[in-house]
């Protein structure tokens, strides 16, 4: 692989005639306006003056996910039916929130593919696919081939793809004008590096972090690039390097230094990742962003001697214009639990005290609501707004966490709430200036922290040391030939009691008091992000399938529309002519990467089939896809291997192959309903990259040919179970 040495030898700018084969046209259809994409940071500043546009990911430039719009109102929303549908053509996960700007809505999908749709008919005007490489790009991003944004500006469309580069797309063509690459370097030590949060824009700078924090190797940035020649500007690096390589780059980074142990393992990166959450403030012209645990986060707790390893799991303020830190807090030092500070922020002026505050808001995946200064960092609040029992709560003096036996999964295992997929997560909340509440995707989940170095599975990809489990998905005895002896799950629940089964929550939460104002439950505890409007509406869907819509200042339900398709993403709102649209992207993964679907959602239920839904009054009937039929397993091959090879390849599926490939109904096949075909290619795909195209990647890196026997070996093993417990179907034996 080539090494790339430099940002400005590697942007390139090319004619937009050049990359027609990167760009479809549009077949019919056109935009109300002759301009395209001509959003710029005067009017991003002014967006509530054009309630009728949807200008950026989060409608205005202070992510509000809020429109004023009131066309479509708590009064007339039983007439809310279809106008428009387009199909991705992808069955992945879908969580970005579409943008629209004069009468063209700009969306992106899976790996970084980026659609221009005419607003009013849904018709296709160009796509642009970026060409990732899925061999690598595919095995290593952490949750999906996702995506959760893009910005419009300049006349240019920006969009991170999977593989690490930002790309400008001329918005009326779709033809690409320049791309750069973020990264590092381009060697294979660089795969676990990805993009799948969106970009921002701050003044003439595009804004854009990266995934990798869950592999060895990674050290989270971002990058600031210059939004009309793609060049590089800055780069702020959120975590130490090995100090025996000499100086820090940057002087946040001698301070931070001193709060990692003397003794880590630099060659695991740091970790700290800005994988989503940015934004920008342009009276202070401060950029805000988000980082992830360190790498690896299972590494023994005790031994960091509670150190707080700056700037992980951080909220941090940089000076847009030099690329410099200006404030920092940490909501979770020494994290171990993989609470990410990552979620969106919301950038509000708010009464404190009696007097106007420029705050941000973050509903933390730790489970505290935090409210800070956003020009000074100052701490104003931070509350619970979800069950936790890994702190005994904020220090009154300090506001640090304090520390809970509870959560110490090293001693023995640990029932621990908030899990690893947090109290709020990447999903979008709400913040609507007429009500004064922010609508939070919220969850009560905990999880089963399970300390494996001592045990027989003692790391699984990415260097964790480290597994969780919800609890309806605990199981000890399924578990004991990996883990060994575990405890019941009513025993871990006594300390203090807690639910057993996960639930999630729509709720309306007052920033300023903390109270929970109302709260709806949510379908499962993988529902979407939220959209508020002034017409007293709060819209959201849900992994069954469904768009709610709540009354905002009530939390009434008003009307339920079947979809037909799972939904994660944030709706979003917008008007031409006189008609408003809602509209919201369907599609089920990311980080249900790990687990099969649900059985109650439209996932398991349909498939899922990725599509953009948009709605207005008095629109057509939306039909939902055929159920699916359930399909017996095949008979599997003749049975092989000795128990000790299923046993070895019972850890190594279990290691590099389940976080893809679960067994159920999921995003990926289930390996144990393989064809005889596929059976018979088992070792070309597997080792020699037969499936490279498709995203499956070849594994004879990490894996030798006795070790693809074993897994073989296990998985007829247990394809023969399942094939024996099918109804109707008798084992052979």
């Amino acid at each position: 692989m080539r090494r790339l040495l430099s940002l400005s030898l590697i942007t390139t700018a090319v004619l937009s005639a050049g990359w027609g084969d990167r760009a479809t046209a549009a077949q019919g259809g056109a935009p109300t306006s002759s301009t395209f994409g001509q959003v710029d940071a005067a009017r991003l500043r002014r967006a509530n003056d054009e309630p009728d546009q949807w200008l950026a990911a989060g409608r205005d430039g202070q992510g509000t996910y809020y429109s004023p719009l009131q066309s479509i109102n708590d009064t007339n929303v039983q007439r809310l039916d279809l106008a428009w549908q387009y199909s991705l053509g992808t069955n992945r996960g879908l969580e970005a929130t579409p943008i629209v700007v004069d009468g063209v809505m700009y969306a992106v999908g899976n790996w970084g593919i980026v659609y221009a749709l005419n607003a009013i008919t849904g018709s296709e005007l160009w796509k642009y696919d970026p060409r990732v490489d899925g061999q690598y790009w595919g095995r290593y991003a952490c949750c999906d081939v996702v995506n959760r944004g893009i910005v419009v500006a300049h006349g240019k469309v920006y969009v991170g793809s999977l593989d690490g580069y930002l790309h400008a797309i001329d918005a009326k063509t779709g033809r690409r004008v320049w791309r750069t690459d973020t990264l590092l370097d381009r060697s294979p030590k660089a795969f676990h590096y990805f993009i799948s949060g969106a970009p921002v824009l701050a003044g003439d700078l595009v804004i854009i972090g990266n995934g990798g924090s869950d592999f060895t190797g990674s050290r989270g940035f971002v990058s600031a690039i210059d939004s009309r020649t793609g060049q590089l500007r800055w780069r702020f690096y959120t975590v130490p390097s090995n100090p025996k390589n000499g100086p820090q780059e940057q002087p946040h980074l001698s301070m931070a230094l001193n709060t990692w142990p003397s003794n880590y393992d630099w060659s695991t990166g740091g970790g700290g990742s800005a994988w989503d959450g940015i934004a920008y403030d342009p009276d202070s012209r401060l950029v805000y962003i988000g980082t992830a645990h360190s790498n690896p986060y299972a590494i023994y707790l005790k031994a960091r001697g509670g150190s707080d390893q700056l700037y992980t799991s951080s909220i941090l303020a940089i000076h847009a214009d030099t690329g410099e830190i200006a404030w920092h807090y940490q909501a979770t030092p020494g994290d171990g639990w993989d609470y990410d500070a990552t979620g969106k922020f919301i950038l509000a002026d708010i009464n404190v005290g009696g007097s106007s505050r420029k705050v941000l808001f973050q509903a933390n995946k730790n489970g505290f609501f935090y409210v800070l200064d956003r020009i000074t960092g100052e701490f104003l609040s931070g509350r619970q707004f979800a069950f936790v029992n890994w702190t005994k709560g904020l220090d009154p003096a300090t506001h640090r966490p304090i520390p809970s036996a509870a959560a110490d999964w090293q001693v023995s295992p640990k029932l621990i709430q908030p899990g690893a997929i947090g109290a709020h997560s990447w999903q979008p909340m709400s913040f609507s200036p007429k009500t004064r509440l922010v609508y939070i995707p919220a969850l009560d989940a905990a999880m089963v922290y399970i300390d494996t170095s001592s045990r027989r599975m003692k790391t699984i990809e990415g260097n964790f040391q480290l597994a969780f489990f919800l609890p309806e998905d605990y199981d000890p005895k399924g578990l004991a030939s990996l883990m060994g002896s575990l405890p019941d799950l009513k025993v871990l629940s006594q300390d203090p009691p807690r639910p057993l089964r996960s639930r999630g929550f729509l709720r309306a939460f007052d920033p300023l008091t903390g109270q929970v104002v109302w709260e709806q439950p949510s379908s499962s505890i993988w529902d979407g992000g939220v959209l508020s409007t002034g017409g007293n509406l709060v819209v959201r869907g849900d992994a069954a399938g469904q768009l709610n819509i709540f009354a905002a200042d009530s939390g009434k339900l008003l009307r339920k529309i079947e979809v037909g398709t799972s939904i994660m993403a944030a709706p979003m709102t917008y008007s031409i002519a006189g008609t408003q649209y809602v509209s919201v992207m369907a599609g089920f993964g990311g980080g249900l990467l790990f687990m099969p679907f649900p059985p109650d959602s439209a996932a398991y239920r349909f498939g899922n089939t990725g599509r953009i839904v948009t709605f207005k009054l008095d629109g057509e009937p939306l039909s939902i896809p055929q159920p699916l039929a359930e399909v017996p397993f095949p008979k599997p091959p003749h049975a092989e291997g000795t128990t000790e090879q299923i046993s070895e390849g019972e850890l190594l599926y279990a290691r590099y192959c389940s976080r893809c490939h679960v067994f159920g109904k999921g995003l990926l096949p289930d390996l144990r309903r393989l064809s005889p075909t596929t059976h018979s290619l088992f070792y070309d795909i597997v080792m020699g990259g037969l499936y490279q195209g498709a995203g499956m990647a070849r594994w004879d890196d990490v894996l030798s040919r006795a070790d693809a026997e074993s897994i073989h070996a296990y998985l007829v093993n247990q394809a023969w179970a399942a094939y024996a417990a099918t109804p109707s179907i008798t084992s052979p034996h």
